[in-house]
């Protein structure tokens, strides 16, 4: 049914896997559409009071949106660079707005769109090897980005203004994960967790996470998030001396070698 997703159900848990490991399940503009569709249909699905999401493959939850749908070489204008960052940001909103509890298994690397679209979560759990990182920040800002106060407070700056990624036990921390688990039962942790969970009524459930999400919402989440666009498409737009260096190897020399440079501009602190 879907290309770039699996769904199943486990009693009255409903599990989504995002299916893409040849590309550390890099978020698509294909991935997106059909994991609102899947979201949509268990949160319809009156059997399941709880959804889990986790990344096939046990490299990674997902190491962001694909940036090879950016490596045809053509410019984005400031208004294409808007309508994309908005369906992004749709995306991820899709798992804030959904009425049901939904937590993250996140093994391997959480990154950039990824570690943003893991922010959405109600409840976020880890595997001991998880990696971390605000990666996107390094020459831009991400759609969701802003969700991270919320999470970790304070501490947020560091990990906005450095990129820099970190492990899964400065993660449970700082907050931004509740628990990590080993590698090799994530998956069946979680899902205990969450059939704990469904054995509360479905109402209140439902009515618990609406009125924690509305209180954060009363604090101004959704209009730092519109304002977190707001800053991308600005700063796609303007393009960076470090942006334009990233474009220019990117279109003579190829994605690969445009991150094997930008990765090499961030050597390890001495």
């Amino acid at each position: 049914m879907y290309e770039t997703l699996e769904v199943e159900r486990d009693d009255r848990v409903g599990i989504i896997t995002l299916n893409q490991p040849k590309t550390l399940n890099a978020i698509s503009l294909k991935m997106s559409d059909e994991f609102k569709t899947a979201l949509n249909g268990l949160e319809a699905d009156a059997e399941i009071r709880v959804i889990v999401v986790k990344g096939a493959g046990g490299r990674a939850f997902s190491s962001g949106y694909d940036i090879a749908e950016e490596a045809d070489g053509a410019k984005y204008t400031s208004a294409s660079w808007s309508d994309r960052l908005n369906h992004d940001l749709e995306f991820t909103l899709s798992v804030w707005k959904c009425k049901k509890p939904t937590l993250a298994a996140i093994e391997g690397y959480c990154l950039a769109g990824g570690m943003e679209f893991a922010g959405m979560f109600d409840i976020r759990y880890c595997s001991e090897d998880a990696k971390f990182g605000v990666v996107d920040s390094r020459f831009s800002t991400g759609v969701a980005t802003l969700i991270l106060p919320w999470i970790v407070g304070p501490q947020c700056r560091e990990l906005i203004y450095t990129g820099d990624i970190f492990n899964a036990e400065r993660a449970e921390k700082i907050g931004f994960v509740t628990r990590v688990f080993p590698k090799e039962t994530l998956a069946a942790d979680v899902v205990k967790i969450a059939k704990r969970m469904s054995m509360v009524a479905a109402e209140c459930l439902n009515w618990n996470k609406k009125a924690l999400n509305q209180t954060t919402e009363i604090m101004g989440l959704i209009s730092a998030l519109k304002a977190g666009v707001d800053a991308a498409t600005l700063l796609n737009s303007m393009e960076t001396p470090e942006y334009q260096q990233f474009d220019t190897i990117k279109r003579e020399q190829g994605m690969k070698a445009a991150l094997k440079w930008r990765a090499e501009q961030f050597k390890p602190y001495e």
